[in-house]
């Protein structure tokens, strides 16, 4: 079994007391505005008391008296030492001291208030204690000898020296206080700042009355006055009908089985999405629900989101099922007009680089469209590393849509492609210009034109290869489109109208 502690000796119970009573006057010290009224009307009465002509309620810090309110001295700060005003603190079982006149006591010598210009020759005085603990003394003094007081003064002395005790402890604690309650003010600020940031309503439900306590936002959120009362009738009636039933639910089963409150529900104003969590707080003696906290978040945004890319995976999967079809179509073409495995292979490396190219630069747009200048040179700049003057284009760039980008893009990587192989850029002084306009009418439509000239004399191809079929029905999936090839002598021209709106 533990053994009893040792009783702390005297020396350890001398050191408590002596920090206890240190931490006691910091305190004061902290909190000294130079001119406590409540303390001057009590060194006042001590005065009066002995029809002295000062007092002094003397705290003692270290060496010295800190008179820290004081009536008929000017001093502010003594020494301690042979001041009785001192011993009075720092003999433990001293009760009150009277000194008739310290010129004729030898412990006293030197005191400093017997000095000139004060010259206080009779003390009487009686401990300060606050909290248990000796701090001070409150101390009267004057000029003339005086024979032993009346011990009807004495005890006075001290009834007013343990009011000056209480003053100290009252106003030590209206200090804690204040700071506790500027601390919590603080820590509210903080917690209405964080909900503000994080556009969080909090709500306070009294289930007795039906009467609803809430911030700011969580009226905002409901289009409710910020000063008008608030009662569960009102935010029912602002949730969307179709919704009223999952918000019952959701109560119920807090109410009944005692679950954390968790529901999604629309406002009917505004159309936005709320999500609600909540928890009862406090029930009766039957278990019967009393207040009930919970704050509401604002997700529309998420929501909204969420359902934008449900349709953009859906957009997807429509555009790598048509995209795979579009593949196995070229695959097999391709293969028909090219069966040598070195030249299917070119043929078909080209056009997959195509499609490859086109779907990464709709996958960073999340399918909104690809640029018309930008399409035009993936698919024409990687054959010009060495002569980017053989190409050039004309004409205000506008977004096309995804269909629309996957066709124009096969045409032109198919035009490119025959240009290298057959066309204007074989040569070096081979050129192509592609211009386009938007025309005008009730449908916004683009125009553009393939234009091969400086190259090889060229004719109307004998066969309709793949490559021809592909330009020319790669936009089929592009309504009221057409291509339009032409074979002069001077180059190959492709004339492509569609509407782009």
């Amino acid at each position: 079994m533990p053994s009893n502690p040792e009783p702390a000796s005297g020396a350890d119970r001398d050191s408590v007391a002596e920090t206890l009573r240190r931490a006691m006057i910091n305190s004061v010290r902290e909190a000294d505005t130079g001119n406590d009224q409540d303390f001057g009307r009590v060194v006042r009465a001590a005065a009066r008391l002995f029809d002295a002509p000062a007092a002094a309620i003397a705290l003692l810090d270290d060496d010295q008296l800190w008179l820290y309110a004081r009536f008929g001295l000017e001093a502010e700060i003594l020494p301690a030492a042979s001041s009785p005003l001192a011993k009075i603190v720092t003999t433990a079982d001293l009760t009150s001291l009277v000194v008739p006149d310290v010129a004729a006591d030898a412990a006293y010598a030197g005191a400093p208030l017997a000095a000139p210009p004060t010259h206080m020759r009779f003390y009487a005085g009686v401990p300060l204690v606050v909290r248990g603990q000796k701090i001070g003394a409150l101390g009267v003094m004057s000029p003339r000898p005086d024979s032993p007081v009346d011990p009807e003064q004495l005890a006075s002395l001290g009834d007013l020296a343990a009011l000056a005790g209480s003053l100290f402890e009252l106003k030590d604690e209206a200090r804690v206080r204040a700071r506790m309650a500027a601390e919590l003010v603080k820590e509210e600020w903080r917690h209405a700042l964080t909900l503000e940031a994080g556009k969080v309503g909090s709500w306070v439900w009294d289930l007795r009355t039906g009467d609803i306590v809430a911030n700011d936002i969580f009226r905002r959120m409901f289009a409710i006055d910020s000063n008008a009362p608030l009662h569960v009738s009102d935010l029912m009636q602002a949730i969307d009908a179709a919704d009223i039933a999952g918000v019952d639910a959701a109560l119920a089963a807090t109410f009944e089985q005692g679950v954390d409150y968790a529901v999604e529900f629309r406002v009917r104003e505004s159309g936005r999405w709320l999500i609600g969590r909540g928890r009862v707080y406090q029930r009766d003696a039957t278990g019967e629900p009393l207040i009930m906290m919970g704050v509401n978040i604002d997700v529309t945004d998420a929501r909204e989101a969420a359902e934008q890319t449900r349709l953009l995976l859906r957009e997807l999967n429509h555009r790598v099922k048509n995209t795979l079809a579009m593949i196995q179509s070229l695959a097999r073409q391709t293969l028909r007009q090219k069966p040598d495995p070195q030249q299917f292979s070119d043929a078909f490396s080209g056009r997959l680089r195509m499609l490859s190219e086109a779907h990464t630069m709709l996958a960073d747009r999340d399918w909104s469209g690809i640029g018309l200048v930008e399409l035009l040179k993936s698919q024409v700049e990687p054959y010009l590393l060495d002569s980017p003057e053989q190409f050039a284009f004309t004409g205000n760039d506008l977004q096309l849509p995804p269909d629309h980008a996957l066709g124009l893009g096969l045409i032109i990587h198919e035009l490119a492609s025959n240009a290298v192989k057959f066309g204007a850029l074989s040569l070096p002084q081979g050129r192509v210009s592609v211009t386009w306009i938007e025309s005008d009418g009730p449908q916004r439509r683009i125009e553009l034109i393939w234009l091969e000239s400086g190259g090889p004399t060229v004719g109307v191809p004998r066969e309709t290869g793949f490559g021809m079929r592909l330009i020319q029905r790669s936009l089929d999936k592009v309504l009221d489109s057409s291509v339009e090839l032409s074979f002069p002598e001077t180059g190959a021209i492709a004339k492509i109208s569609m509407p782009i709106a």
